[in-house]
């Protein structure tokens, strides 16, 4: 079973909502990315801001490149990400039910965290990686493996 450890939000400006989340939940923050401490009302693209709950990642994101079709201006629940034991074997897993692959390794920047994006019924889009993102849960092993395609009726 794949784990959810991680949530992306597409924000005008990942510091200030990553700021108010740490306030009204008190998430620590994981790391900073993007941003001119001189200039601490602007937020370029690309910039990011993570937190964490000491379980899941909460990416706060403002992208410099749409990923996936909605557009730069964009904001709101961006994806969801799961930790999964095998990239390839659950590539062809999520195909073969129906959710179309929409990123690659090849589209993710270089210094990005390993996923790999999907489209889900109802226009969910959500990743897959092979560890958790920072700030994350640890995920065991025995935990991540393919659900058994169940005999269809």
């Amino acid at each position: 079973m794949a784990q959810i450890r991680h949530i992306a939000i597409a924000s005008d400006h990942p510091g200030k909502s990553a700021d108010f989340y740490k306030k009204a939940f008190g998430f620590r923050e994981v790391s900073r990315h993007g941003f001119d401490p001189a200039k601490p009302d602007e937020a370029p693209r690309p910039c990011t801001v993570v937190l964490t709950d000491g379980h899941i990642s909460i990416a706060f994101l403002k992208l410099g490149k749409d990923q996936i079709g909605v557009g730069l201006d964009y904001t709101g629940l961006h994806h969801i990400g799961m930790v999964v034991d095998d990239l390839d074997s659950w590539t062809g897993h999520l195909e073969s039910l129906g959710a179309p692959n929409i990123t690659t390794l090849v589209d993710m920047p270089k210094t990005a965290h390993t996923e790999i994006k999907f489209r889900a019924p109802d226009n969910v889009v959500f990743d897959i990686s092979p560890s958790p993102w920072p700030g994350a849960a640890p995920v065991k092993p025995e935990d991540m493996a393919q659900p058994r395609k169940q005999a269809a009726e």
